[in-house]
């Protein structure tokens, strides 16, 4: 199992400070634990009289000391052949080197132009730019007494570009186009603290998961609960995810129930394949598959066409919550293990094998693909508390991100791809410019069935 469950005990903490306000940025400062302080270069700098000798060859300046002396013991004449090699060595050994001390490397030499003087009738393509990628986040919010724990999802950005996120019993709006901000509800003590969120495909409606295992449905444009879906769990609602009009739960207890929210008798089916609590859902693009992730460490992909998981995966050694499908290969989903795992791994639901696997070093919390790239950034806990842009399918690190100075529990992608939130431990909302504005955007596929902005819930059986 993974640490997961914190609350801050100062409410008079939580009173006086104001939800999703601007944080002044402050510098950051890494872990006393983190492998910056392991890793530091003692080569850099030297004793205050030793100096530093990374650019001194010994051996070489050994030999310029001892071969004056030797040139006088051996005062016979040499043969010119004997002299000839005897500088030819010397050449190749010293490369021109006649310092015995040495304590600056020397600059690397220009290189010549290999161009022909001719012109080529090959035309020279220009080398693509590497994007640039802010190091530090573009802005920062306060998140006071936001829940610390790792099982939970409270952070979610919907289609209308506005960002939904729970702390303790009330989820707050935050709309990115002119950043203003606003409380949707306040959860009663008997039913808190929200345990999950998520943005109905509408960007209008928000399902919120509650301790008391009731999801309630809300219209964000007019502040209305819309309905309230009971016994559906025994625990508290820990993950959701949609699916055109059906909402999918996974509780503490294990079950994973499919709810379509236009019908009076709500529940159509129920999965029950894990042995403890289902802290990560996601349904694929296309909607034909969904995976589903526990703190059994396993992780299932199903389809509603039956009630039995069509694979089940056992790789992992920790508890499975992130999970992000493959933009440009539907195919493929990308998992991400906790604290005794620490690893991402590749699927491929249609052949049921993992394609990859790599160690991260650390409790992955989050995976989001970028829209536009072949790349994934993934959200960590212990000892770095970062953000890692990966490239796919190499899985080179392209950028670390830092400023959380806990671990990142939650990550939501804008509705253009461009810009992420993450939401830690540290009581911090963050956002950070790490995909970039795409080169040429392409226009959205058309989904096989378009919710309206009022008939979601306008077509009750």
């Amino acid at each position: 199992m993974d640490s997961g469950f914190s609350i801050s005990s100062e409410k008079n903490r939580f009173e006086c400070r104001h939800p999703l306000r601007d944080v002044p940025p402050r510098p950051y400062i890494p872990p006393l634990h983190s492998s910056i302080y392991r890793t530091s270069n003692r080569n850099t700098y030297g004793d205050r009289f030793i100096p530093n000798r990374s650019a001194m060859d010994m051996d070489i300046a050994q030999y310029l000391l001892t071969e004056p002396r030797r040139d006088k013991e051996n005062k016979g004449v040499a043969s010119p052949s004997k002299e000839a090699y005897r500088k030819l060595l010397a050449d190749t050994m010293l490369q021109g080197r006649t310092r015995i001390l040495s304590f600056r490397n020397k600059p690397p030499e220009k290189v010549n132009n290999m161009l022909p003087d001719t012109p080529s009738t090959t035309q020279v393509q220009p080398a693509k730019q590497r994007r640039h990628i802010p190091q530090s986040a573009e802005r920062t919010l306060d998140a006071p007494d936001i829940v610390d724990d790792y099982y939970l999802n409270l952070l979610d950005w919907g289609s209308a570009n506005v960002l939904s996120i729970a702390l303790q019993n009330t989820v707050y709006l935050w709309d990115a186009s002119n950043g203003s901000t606003s409380e949707l509800v306040t959860i009663d003590d008997d039913l808190g603290p929200v345990t999950s969120v998520s943005w109905a495909p509408d960007g209008r409606h928000i399902a919120i998961g509650l301790t008391s295992s009731d999801v309630q449905l809300w219209d964000t444009t007019s502040n209305k609960l819309v309905r309230t879906l009971r016994g559906i769990h025994q625990s508290r609602v820990g993950s959701l995810a949609w699916n055109n009009s059906i909402l999918t739960t996974g509780g503490l207890d294990g079950a994973i129930v499919n709810n379509d929210v236009r019908a009076r008798s709500y529940t159509v089916s129920t999965f029950r394949a894990h042995n403890h609590e289902v802290c990560g859902l996601r349904w694929s693009g296309s909607g034909k598959y969904l995976a589903s992730g526990g703190n059994d460490n396993l992780l299932h992909i199903w389809d509603l066409s039956t009630t039995n998981p069509i694979h089940r995966f056992t790789q992992h050694t920790a508890a499975v919550k992130a999970l992000a499908w493959c933009p440009f290969q539907g195919n493929l989903l990308a998992s991400g293990g906790g604290g005794n795992d620490q690893c991402i791994k590749f699927w491929n639901v249609n052949t049921g094998t993992c394609q990859s696997s790599v160690n991260t070093g650390s409790q992955v919390c989050a995976l989001l693909w970028n829209k536009n790239e072949r790349e994934l950034l993934s959200s960590h806990g212990y000892a770095e508390n970062q953000l890692t842009l990966w490239k796919y399918p190499s899985m080179t690190k392209m950028a670390e991100l830092t400023g959380h100075s806990s671990r990142v529990l939650f990550m939501a992608q804008s509705p253009d791809g461009c810009t992420v939130a993450s939401a830690a431990g540290d009581e911090t909302l963050r956002f950070w410019n790490v995909f970039g504005v795409p080169e040429a955007k392409k226009p959205a596929p058309k989904s096989s069935y378009v919710v309206g902005p009022s008939n979601i819930y306008s077509h009750i059986r």
